[in-house]
């Protein structure tokens, strides 16, 4: 073992166990979070075909990314939310078609 004893190693590792489960319980919630949000897309893809609107609505997408600008208190950096959320948009819009 690299800089310490069996004892505390073991330690690190539960306490690293215990953090990845924690990860997989957030990541539990955010599936259904996230087609959920698809699901309402696909809704809102529906009503823009009947208005005869684009699926692509640059002026919402902005207010989104804005919005969600605004409530962020980090750690999540905004260059890493903006990546984040576009990318989850991309895939709305992708699958509004």
């Amino acid at each position: 073992m690299v800089g310490g004893n069996s004892m505390a190693g073991s330690n690190l590792s539960q306490k690293l166990s215990d953090r990845r489960r924690k990860i997989d319980l957030v990541d539990r919630e955010l599936l259904p979070l996230l087609n959920q949000r698809l699901r309402i897309a696909l809704g809102c893809g529906k009503i823009k075909k009947e208005m005869g609107k684009n699926i692509y609505d640059p002026q919402r997408e902005a207010e989104v990314l804005k919005r969600l600008r605004m409530k962020n208190r980090g750690p999540l950096k905004e260059e890493d939310l903006e990546k984040i959320f576009r990318a989850i948009i991309r895939v709305c819009r992708r699958s509004q078609k």
